[in-house]
């Protein structure tokens, strides 16, 4: 917040000037902490900020990729962009990367050892042989890697799983962190963002679903019954998100019966359901994250849902 309220300072300032100028001093300190798509954007406003961009390092040694770039992002690009960090990249972030392959992956992994946080959930042109090629590389070094997001591999199977956590449990320190992890509750993970994993205080995402047998991330349930049953090594309602539903806005395990109809389609548990605000029309309401369904109603409190809207629209 910080970061954005400088640079907004900044530009506005450097737009008020009566005359063309280099950037605000400031523009420069931020540059480090910037996301990739406002960093590329911000190389292209004049020559200063490019020459800055181009030529320090600390910019390029935290490498996240989101969308939109995740989806234009190819072996090709994802070279160039991670050669700027000259061999000292420490965190490799590729959120749903469906174009980076394992080969395009290797080359970046060789040329940068010392990464020490590689998420890549979603990268469809991944393989699993292609993880643990990158995943060894990285266990050779003397830090190794801390931390691994693989959700979203696929034929990700069980002797993959343990040939990645053969390589993490190299390193000593990260199996103090995995003893000390917290419990994973679902609509929490849905909000965090992946270079912020270390909030979660586990070394790998995914593990071994107790009712499916998938590799998959697995959830636990903030209910005190559910909680009681984990503390008696009763696996309960520890599921993947396929075997059993969990509410968006609480987390907490939803039965078939006691699922309540939303705007968004997402689950809502009976609690959540109760508390949240309705639609005008349809009376059904939408969970926090899906807030921009919310229209205001003319004329009348309250708010009505972009589906009872449009269908508003079609009736005039």
């Amino acid at each position: 917040m910080e970061i954005a309220k400088s640079m907004e300072l900044a530009t506005l300032s450097h737009k008020q000037s009566s005359f063309a100028g280099p950037p605000h001093e400031a523009l420069f300190l931020v540059l480090a902490y910037l996301p990739l798509f406002e960093l590329l954007s911000m190389s292209e406003v004049c020559r200063s900020l490019r020459d800055a961009v181009e030529k320090d390092v600390l910019p390029w040694l935290n490498i996240i990729v989101e969308r939109p770039l995740s989806l234009r992002l190819s072996d090709e690009i994802l070279m160039k962009i991670a050669s700027k960090a000259n061999g000292r990249l420490r965190t490799l972030v590729l959120m749903y990367c469906a174009k980076i392959t394992d080969d395009g992956l290797q080359r970046v992994i060789d040329q940068n050892p010392l990464i020490s946080k590689l998420h890549i959930p979603g990268c469809t042109g991944l393989t699993p042989d292609g993880v643990i090629r990158a995943l060894q590389k990285l266990s050779d070094c003397q830090d190794g890697l801390k931390s691994l997001w693989i959700n979203g591999i696929t034929n990700m199977k069980k002797e993959h799983l343990e040939r990645l956590q053969f390589y993490l449990q190299t390193n000593q320190k990260l199996q103090q962190i995995q003893q000390k992890r917290q419990p994973l509750l679902y609509h929490n993970y849905r909000r965090l963002r992946a270079y912020r994993s270390e909030e979660l205080g586990r070394v790998i995402d995914v593990e071994i679903c107790p009712k499916c047998n998938e590799v998959r991330v697995v959830f636990d349930c903030p209910r005190e019954e559910c909680k009681r049953k984990r503390e008696n090594s009763m696996t309960g309602c520890r599921m993947c998100m396929f075997c059993i539903p969990r509410c968006e806005e609480c987390g907490k395990c939803v039965e078939n019966g006691d699922l309540e109809e939303t705007v968004c389609a997402d689950t809502l548990c009976p609690d959540c359901w109760i508390q949240l605000p309705k639609c005008n029309f349809c009376n059904k309401p939408c969970c926090t994250q899906h807030a921009n369904m919310q229209i205001a109603s003319t004329g009348s409190r309250g708010w009505i849902c972009s589906v009872c809207h449009d269908k508003s629209d079609d009736f005039e």
